[in-house]
């Protein structure tokens, strides 16, 4: 097989720069922009920050659902993605990046430089009884299981992406490290299933310090799932026209579409789901967080339900539609954003309320930095193994996948 060695295009390492320096001047920009227009000594350029956290799980919660998937296909002992196996691990191998934004911003908010997060503020702290009475849970133990989050998924997500390039060096059918990888994606569930849910309240749900959701952790999970599914197909096809990964098939393809077409669902239930108990129970506390939005984000909210479900259900039903690649690869991208704007309308809200002004050039141009910097990473991760994978006991199934 030919092509088996990917090169970097220059001109795509040429856009990737233009976007990384269209979000570096827009991050400047922002932060000389950014001025309250309401006497707040808290503000501290919180759209700024906000955006700045907004791109930085996004795209860290790509390369973790990756990471999830890979460890997946190995639990499950599934053939049919084994043509793309390469693809997962070099968008897996973005979270390094994504936790260590993440990371910064918790410290600069620990710190006071910003104030996205309401228990890193003694002022507030020391004026909000409720938030008192959860400091044990957002103290030392806050930092103690962001720490412990950080290091067990990037212990699994280096353990699986070695003992994979491992097994490119083995003797023929030697299929030690495969098996290895059965058992480490297996307790990585474990340990994904548990730590996708409460990150998410820590460092997601956590803003809105006030409300909490036993679903969130899964609506959560949904969007950063699919998210990293649109990845990969883009960069498949991509791939493709450029005449690299001639050995994977159209129903490879067709799978990951279905993929995306399924979880689309999966978070159009938890979307509605937690929306219309909160709103059918009318308790207060509970509907604080829907009401804010309903109030100050309503366009927002319809557009991202209108994205993430319409979109997916009309154009994504028949089959044809996910063999058609350049169909599917417009309907992945119209999704993906309309995740990007997910992730916003959970964090606007309870940091900038009821004065952000809608969608504007910072929202749009730190996004185009963050995401010319997640392309540049994966695409030179590409670069650094074969596109196939050798000594896989589902390789010729894969190669030869068709439905």
């Amino acid at each position: 097989m030919s092509n088996l060695n990917f090169t970097f295009p220059q001109k795509a390492k040429t856009f990737t720069y233009v976007l990384m320096g269209i979000g570096l001047v827009s991050i400047i920009a922002a932060f000389m922009c950014d001025k309250p227009l309401f006497e707040d000594e808290h503000y501290h350029h919180t759209r700024a920050w906000a955006n700045i956290l907004i791109n930085s799980f996004f795209f860290m919660a790509i390369g973790l659902a990756a990471a999830f998937f890979l460890g997946l296909q190995y639990a499950a002992e599934a053939g049919w993605a084994t043509t793309v196996k390469r693809i997962i691990e070099a968008v897996a191998w973005f979270l390094p990046w994504g936790l260590s934004f993440m990371m910064l911003m918790f410290l600069l908010g620990q710190f006071g430089v910003h104030h996205l997060y309401a228990f890193f503020d003694k002022d507030i702290i020391a004026h909000d009884v409720k938030i008192q009475a959860k400091m044990g849970y957002f103290g030392w133990f806050w930092w103690l299981r962001t720490i412990l989050y950080m290091v067990g998924w990037l212990y699994f997500t280096n353990k699986l992406r070695k003992n994979s390039l491992d097994a490119d060096n083995a003797a023929p059918n030697d299929n030690s490290m495969h098996w290895k990888n059965v058992k480490l994606g297996a307790w990585f569930m474990v340990l994904f299933a548990v730590t996708s849910s409460t990150s998410s309240w820590d460092w997601l749900m956590s803003i809105d310090i006030h409300w909490f959701s036993t679903l969130f952790g899964w609506y959560v999970f949904s969007g950063m799932w699919i998210s990293a599914i649109i990845s990969m197909i883009l960069i498949t096809v991509y791939l493709k026209k450029l005449g690299y990964l001639e050995f994977v098939t159209e129903s490879t393809i067709h799978d990951l579409g279905k993929w995306m077409f399924a979880i689309s669902f999966l978070w159009t239930y938890l979307y509605f789901s937690q929306f219309m108990l909160y709103w059918y129970a009318d308790i207060p506390e509970e509907i604080i967080y829907f009401q804010q939005r309903w109030e100050n984000y309503k366009p927002l909210m319809w557009t991202v339900f209108f994205i993430n479900f319409a979109c997916p259900m009309i154009m994504l039903m028949s089959r044809d539609s996910k063999r058609n690649f350049w169909f599917l690869t417009f309907v992945g991208f119209v999704i993906f954003v309309g995740h990007y704007l997910d992730i916003v309308m959970m964090v606007m809200p309870g940091t900038v309320g009821k004065h952000w002004t809608g969608l504007s050039w910072m929202e749009v141009g730190t996004f185009l930095g963050f995401l010319g910097l997640f392309i540049h990473v994966v695409f030179t991760n590409l670069t650094k193994r074969p596109l196939l994978v050798k000594n896989h006991p589902f390789l010729q199934e894969s190669l030869h996948h068709s439905i």
